[in-house]
């Protein structure tokens, strides 16, 4: 018996926290907490959602995270501050082929490069231009985008983070060729179809259904543009707050 009962405890250990499990997804979409050298400042819900997928309803949060010797110096500069977008989707289907989908149109027409490979061990697209450093990949059911304006690159250490929480399905070679194939609708057994007003892309023809309407991608980057602008004011706005308060408390 005595046998027994050190062996179950041994196993319940093995359950524990320290047995190298990946942490849990969080509720609300993003980490409230410090990670690492980087300290939790602020979280938003987002009404908008960036990778719009047909037929599949998503939500949007936010966080806001500075540098922790930036805080202890008095002075936050962009390099201090990194942003992070977590989308979360009805459904996985039909997620990672518009991340994919978006991520194109971004390097094609809007001035940005777009570049995949892994960063901090996760598997992801890394997007700079027009004064911004993100790193992006898709995961089951969510979007992830880590970085911000005024950045050269983004932290490793926070992708990693990120990415044990939202493991990557970012296949190789995504941004080559045709677009990945839709998945399966879940428990139906039938691919997602695709949205016949979507762009066209001569690496993934389709059938012919007369014009293309590029609209709908046309306001998702006008729509990106639009929330990192609000976030720049945003942030800009938080740290004058925080600035102030520093001033407060030497007086």
């Amino acid at each position: 018996m005595r046998v027994a009962v050190v062996v179950l405890t041994l196993l319940l250990a093995g359950l524990g926290p320290g047995c190298g499990g990946r942490p849990p997804i969080p509720k609300r979409g993003v980490v409230e907490s410090d990670l690492g050298g980087w300290k939790f400042r602020r979280y938003q819900p987002v009404l908008d959602v960036e990778v719009y997928v047909g037929a599949n309803p998503a939500e949007a949060y936010t966080a806001s995270y500075v540098r922790d010797e930036a805080e202890k110096r008095g002075r936050i500069e962009d390099a201090d501050l990194v942003n992070v977008f977590v989308t979360r989707y009805q459904k996985a289907p039909g997620v990672l082929r518009e991340t994919v989908r978006f991520a194109r149109r971004l390097a094609q027409e809007a001035g940005y490069t777009v570049e995949e490979g892994k960063v901090g061990g996760v598997r992801a697209l890394t997007i700079t231009g027009n004064g911004e450093a993100w790193v992006m990949w898709a995961a089951s059911r969510h979007v992830v985008k880590v970085g911000g304006r005024g950045r050269d690159g983004v932290p490793a250490g926070m992708v990693e983070a990120y990415g044990d929480r939202y493991p990557s399905v970012l296949p190789s070679g995504v941004l080559e060729g045709a677009l990945p194939e839709p998945e399966l609708e879940a428990g139906e057994g039938k691919p997602v179809e695709d949205d016949p007003k979507a762009p066209y892309d001569p690496d993934n023809p389709q059938a012919d259904v007369g014009d293309v309407n590029t609209d709908k991608l046309d306001q998702q980057i006008e729509d990106k543009k639009r929330r990192d602008e609000e976030q720049r004011k945003a942030d800009e706005a938080e740290l004058e707050r925080q600035d102030a308060e520093r001033k407060k408390k030497k007086r």
